[in-house]
């Protein structure tokens, strides 16, 4: 590790962790930020430097080559590993990028894997399209199975992949209890922890084996970068090491600086990106036109308990499920909404929301709700100023709705 605080993250509060990880100031003439370095080729001062290098070139902090990592690079995956309790992290362009290399790292031809039916919709794409392609089977199962996923395990199982919440209708897992029945038949829980972030779950002590995350949202936060990052335990950290390596991962030393400058104000940002949705989903549910908010925080949410037990906080994104209405009353909703953009991300300041369907990719857990999902991002703009934009919106779409 190359920082210089206290590698438990019970040591010291996240907040303080956030603030110094990965900041060098004496080695770098006391700037306070860590320069982006810049670099392709890293040359060797002699002969037996070169000799030197590791079979895999990517020793944590090794200085050999512009893919496998610079100053930059480095100081933002120490500072990941380290708030998420990790063994060591890898930074890869995009979110998706973290999720494919991650499963890549562990699978072969004829192997099975178990996937939540609730799993963002390109992991989908990806296991019954290329990962099919390769000869590896892909089960999908009930997100709120719970040991029952003992009952799904075969003799080629290698891994179970896990989202909690499940994207778009937020189904918290029994986290605890898969990993364990998982390391009872020897296999490994991977996770996409991009909705809570390390600040507000910390999967390996719940017994996940891979952290994944889309560090395009939160993290970056400003909705200005792509970045990707896979956090491994000592088991599973040579199988990723090489994945990342093999399949020729890496990302951008600008974007990088970005989701180091992003981690300063994390926590901050998380606690107001909280704060607001909760305001503003319990004022959804008095809403009329509303018939259901899908939101883990809610004490009527099926897995409220479960979150209240796992996790240390909510973020900004959830869905609410609008009464039946025409495509035109979405229309007039969203059309004139002045502080909801209507864009496919989400964790950065700006609050957004989307009609979606969830129904086009489930096979295990069917999606037959009447209405009308929206998922909604609730930014850093004042909660008065968004309940606002809402209620003009939802009394534009009762408009055109059947009475």
């Amino acid at each position: 590790m190359i920082n210089s605080l206290p590698t438990d993250p019970g040591r010291q509060a996240p907040e303080t962790l956030i603030t110094h990880l990965g900041n060098h100031p004496k080695q770098h003439n006391g700037i306070i930020n860590m320069p982006v370095y810049h670099a392709s080729t890293i040359l060797f001062p002699d002969l037996a430097s070169l000799r030197k290098i590791p079979a895999h070139k990517d020793e944590p902090g090794q200085l050999v080559y512009g893919r496998t990592g610079t100053p930059t690079s480095f100081a933002l995956q120490d500072a990941i590993s380290t708030l998420e309790n990790g063994y060591q992290s890898y930074v890869t362009c995009s979110g998706l990028a973290a999720i494919t290399t991650a499963i890549l790292a562990f699978v072969d031809r004829g192997d099975h894997i178990l996937v939540a039916d609730s799993v963002y919709g390109p992991t989908r794409h990806f296991c019954d399209g290329p990962l099919a392609r390769l000869g590896v089977q892909t089960t999908y199962y009930d997100p709120t199975i719970g040991t029952g996923i003992g009952n799904l395990i075969t003799s080629n199982t290698r891994f179970i992949y896990t989202e909690s919440p499940g994207s778009l209708t937020f189904e918290i897992q029994d986290l605890p209890a898969i990993s364990t029945i998982a390391h009872q038949h020897n296999i490994l829980v991977l996770m996409d922890n991009t909705w809570a972030t390390p600040l507000y779950f910390q999967p390996f002590s719940h017994g996940v084996d891979v952290s994944i995350h889309a560090a395009t949202k939160y993290i970056v936060g400003h909705a200005d970068a792509m970045l990707g990052l896979i956090v491994a335990n000592k088991q599973t950290n040579a199988s990723i090491r090489d994945a990342v390596w093999m399949l020729g991962q890496c990302a951008g030393p600008d974007d990088i600086y970005l989701a180091l400058r992003g981690l300063r104000t994390l926590a901050t940002r998380l606690q107001c990106h909280q704060d607001n949705a909760l305001v503003i989903a319990h004022w959804l549910q008095q809403q009329p036109a509303v018939l259901n908010v899908l939101h883990p925080g809610l004490p009527d949410h099926p897995g409220h308990i479960l979150w209240q037990r796992d996790f240390t906080g909510s973020s900004g994104l959830f869905s609410f499920i609008l009464k039946p209405g025409p495509e035109r009353a979405l229309a007039a909703m969203l059309d004139d909404m002045r502080l909801f953009g209507m864009g496919f991300s989400w964790g950065g300041y700006e609050s957004l929301m989307i009609p979606t369907d969830p129904a086009a990719n489930r096979t295990v857990r069917p999606w037959s709700e009447p209405g009308n999902l929206l998922r909604v991002h609730i930014g850093l703009e004042a909660v008065d100023d968004l309940i606002t934009d809402l209620a003009l919106g939802l009394e534009r779409y009762l408009k055109y709705c059947p009475q």
